[in-house]
């Protein structure tokens, strides 16, 4: 499979026009099917996590591998592949590496991005599903925004 995976941030500002579902960030028109499908593909088998925890070159090498992702095969056909990259493209952030020999994250754990996310919390040593919900119980609707009562005001 050949993808076209410049992770190459554009330039331009990214207009938001429509708000698909809770309180998350806009998804501009070109990008809502990459975003359904996404959600569709992903959160079947795992909680979908915000492009933005994992730097572009995490995304990308998750989709050129979609063939062994976690142990599984996964039946996802070329051009939703594309049009899945295309959205987390746009919401990921370029890796910039601190050293030259700093690996591309391949766990959310390993992540700065995820990190600096969370800088007052306490990250575990291995994260699951329920780490997330214990904090985010909107995940289920995509809602990283809503926190619980404990973390409402630790930002």
């Amino acid at each position: 499979m050949s993808l076209v995976v410049a992770a190459k941030p554009t330039a331009s500002i990214v207009q938001a026009t429509t708000v698909i579902s809770g309180p998350v960030d806009p998804i501009p028109e070109r990008h809502q099917q990459g975003y359904k499908l996404y959600l569709e593909n992903c959160s079947g088998c795992h909680i979908a996590i915000p492009p933005e925890v994992l730097p572009t070159d995490s995304w990308r090498q998750i989709l050129l591998e979609i063939d062994q992702h976690n142990g599984k095969k996964l039946e996802i056909i070329g051009p939703i592949v594309q049009i899945m990259w295309n959205y987390l493209r746009a919401f990921s952030r370029p890796l910039i590496k601190q050293t030259e020999d700093e690996p591309i994250p391949e766990l959310i754990r390993e992540s700065r991005y995820f990190q600096a996310l969370h800088p007052r919390v306490d990250l575990p040593r291995r994260l699951t599903h329920d780490t997330c919900v214990t904090c985010h119980p909107g995940v289920a609707q995509y809602d990283y925004r809503t926190l619980t009562p404990e973390w409402e005001n630790s930002l």
